[in-house]
């Protein structure tokens, strides 16, 4: 079986990062790992270092690893995340959170390698909606 690069959604709310995540699912992402580190660990609004932590943990399939974040905070997380504990093929994107999530996703799902994902994370930002 092919490895894909891993998603992780990185979000202040676990609603939306669930919500996304199966919009995802429904989009065929099938043999993409999709990683949430939304909220914090007791399930309130926010962020969370140690659940970043584990969702790179948990994405990383070996062929790299694709972190959308949602809203400020989160960002800054995973940066200091990323600062503490640095790994070869884990990239912060700088991406809307559902457009760049689906696009990450698609293109993962097609077995595209690491900067192809972060390419069409990225991209979606120029997606118009009509």
């Amino acid at each position: 079986m092919a490895k894909h690069v891993g998603i992780v959604l990185v979000s202040h709310s676990p609603a939306m990062a669930a919500g996304l995540r199966e919009l995802l699912a429904e989009l065929g992402s099938d043999g993409v790992t999709v990683a949430i580190a939304a909220g914090t660990e007791d399930g309130s609004l926010g962020t969370s270092y140690d659940l970043i932590v584990r969702a790179v943990e948990e994405a990383d399939g070996g062929v790299g690893v694709v972190m959308v974040p949602d809203l400020g905070s989160s960002v800054l997380t995973a940066r200091v995340v990323l600062e503490d504990h640095p790994r070869d093929g884990v990239v912060l994107v700088d991406a809307p959170f559902v457009e760049g999530a689906v696009a990450a996703v698609v293109t993962a799902s097609t077995g595209a390698d690491l900067a192809a994902v972060v390419g069409a994370a990225e991209q979606a930002r120029g997606f118009r909606k009509f």
